[in-house]
């Protein structure tokens, strides 16, 4: 006999419709699996097996084949478990129902019992654009899939329980989205903690209001992580499609909090530096996102950025750019979003002190040049904003004067996004960073006084064009914040202020 049901193909951040189709004929006892199967889903015959048996059905005993179709694309993963086996028990006639509005997903287990996956949030979106009507997914999964609209998602525990349903005995209820949203994290950190540095925090507002990268240098204890761990808390509240968006890369990570799937804080990830081209970039038989991916939307901070091995630093300079990442493989190429903040963090030398104002430093000036052209001009010239974090005194870390919050901070970044957002509508771009070298004339516009100042310093300073951009890009922020419509010469002098440093590091 046979049997034809749907699934889901996961592969990158696509997913697309499978025909799982499974024919029982009679002849010496097989189970074979074929459409191009990876390990996992070949070992599936196993789990199957005895799945079917524990749920108190009977295996079949002749010849069983399952396709998987389209026959050209590779199946990974242990998500085809559930439809194969339900497949299995329509071909042999013990299962009767209807499933032509329906997929299935998920792992099994010996038992009978269903496991979670891996993008269910991506599957149950294409599952709803090829109008099908219900899917069914492991109950640990149910909530992720329950944020699309228009589907009715349904938690699976065990075999018994789906068949059940499927009869028509005991129905199961769909999942309820509500239970998903307006789920926010609660802050443990705050820029009222921070005491001093009213220049770094003055630029990573202007960093959080702009969606610009930044680069924190100074001594150790200056407070350079402290300011970077506290930017989260300024950034503009994300969109609904922005968490779609972050929740699809999370889901195919499998790092989705079963209870609160849908991500509506942005991601803050801070890798060691330690970590691999791979681990940051995204990699893997059939590729998986990297860290630059898993801060789509949010934050990638590098602390000690010249620990960091030059080929990973180096691998971040495209998607700074583009605001995606592609990984190529034997089994294919994928393509992930990575529209990141950077946020990088340094020490001046090898010992922390070069510059100190009251501390020596223990470097020869080749150990420091050699430590500071760790990191190349290309990524350097990648980050708008470099900002020097002096050691604090006394007096700023003992005075009782509470400093400004993140909530105050907060709703100026996000006066100056919502310009951003009108300013920029039906373009795709939504904050000053993305803006394109042609959109530069159209909304960069400076008053006179202020074209004259820029046109001496880039001559003065050699600035590259790339440098040229990024000044307009954050002057313009500058501009947005003050509520001024012109770029005029004081946010210019900001701007080049803020490109500066690497003079006073780097060299001319």
């Amino acid at each position: 006999m046979f049997a034809c049901l749907q699934s889901v193909g996961l592969f990158g951040i696509d997913s697309y419709m499978i025909k799982v189709e499974a024919d029982v004929s009679s002849g010496l006892p097989a189970f074979d699996v074929v459409g191009l199967p990876d390990t996992a889903v070949k070992e599936s015959r196993d789990r199957v097996r005895a799945a079917i048996k524990n749920s108190g059905f009977k295996f079949p005993t002749g010849r069983i084949t399952i396709n998987l179709a389209p026959a050209d694309k590779k199946k990974e993963g242990s998500l085809y478990d559930l439809p194969i086996l339900i497949a299995i028990l329509m071909a042999s006639e013990q299962l009767k129902a209807d499933t032509s509005e329906s997929i299935f997903i998920g792992e099994v287990s010996l038992d009978g019992k269903i496991r979670s996956v891996g993008g269910v949030l991506a599957m149950a979106i294409t599952a709803r654009q090829n109008n099908v009507k219900n899917i069914f997914v492991p109950q640990d999964n149910a909530l992720e899939g329950a944020v699309v609209d228009g589907i009715n998602v349904y938690g699976v525990e065990d075999v018994r329980s789906l068949i059940s349903h499927l009869q028509g005995e005991v129905l199961l209820k769909p999942a309820v989205r509500s239970q998903t949203l307006n789920k926010s994290v609660i802050k443990k950190v705050d820029f009222s903690d921070v005491r001093g540095q009213v220049t770094a925090k003055k630029a990573l507002e202007v960093a959080a209001a702009g969606g610009h990268n930044v680069l924190l240098i100074g001594p150790p204890g200056s407070g350079k992580s402290m300011l970077a761990t506290r930017l989260p808390t300024i950034l503009p509240e994300m969109t609904f499609e922005e968490s779609i968006e972050t929740t699809k890369v999370h889901s195919i990570a499998g790092m989705l909090d079963r209870n609160h799937p849908l991500i509506t804080e942005r991601p803050f990830r801070s890798p060691h530096h330690t970590i691999t081209t791979a681990g940051l970039s995204g990699g893997g038989t059939v590729p998986r996102p990297g860290e630059i991916s898993l801060s789509h939307n949010g934050v990638l901070f590098l602390d000690e950025l010249p620990e960091f091995n030059r080929s990973t630093m180096e691998a971040m300079r495209q998607p700074l750019e583009s605001g995606s990442v592609t990984v190529s493989r034997a089994a294919g190429s994928v393509t992930y979003p990575s529209d990141f903040m950077l946020v990088a963090a340094m020490n001046p030398c090898p010992c922390g002190f070069f510059g100190h104002p009251t501390r020596s430093c223990s470097c020869s000036s080749n150990a420091v040049s050699r430590y500071l052209n760790r990191i190349s001009g290309p990524l350097l010239d990648r980050l708008d904003l470099h900002v020097e974090v002096p050691p604090v005194d006394y007096n700023a870390l003992s005075d009782a004067k509470p400093s400004e919050s993140s909530a105050e901070i907060r709703e100026r970044v996000n006066r100056a996004r919502k310009l951003q957002i009108e300013r920029y509508k039906g373009s795709g771009i939504t904050c000053n960073a993305r803006l394109t070298p042609s959109m530069l004339r159209e909304y960069c516009v400076m008053t006179d006084e202020a074209s004259r100042y820029l046109s001496e310093s880039f001559d003065k300073l050699g600035l590259s064009a790339r440098a040229y951009d990024r000044i307009l890009k954050v002057a313009r922020t500058i501009a947005d914040l003050a509520g001024e419509e012109k770029i005029g010469k004081p946010q210019i002098f900001s701007a080049i202020r803020f490109r500066s440093l690497d003079r006073k590091y780097w060299g001319e």
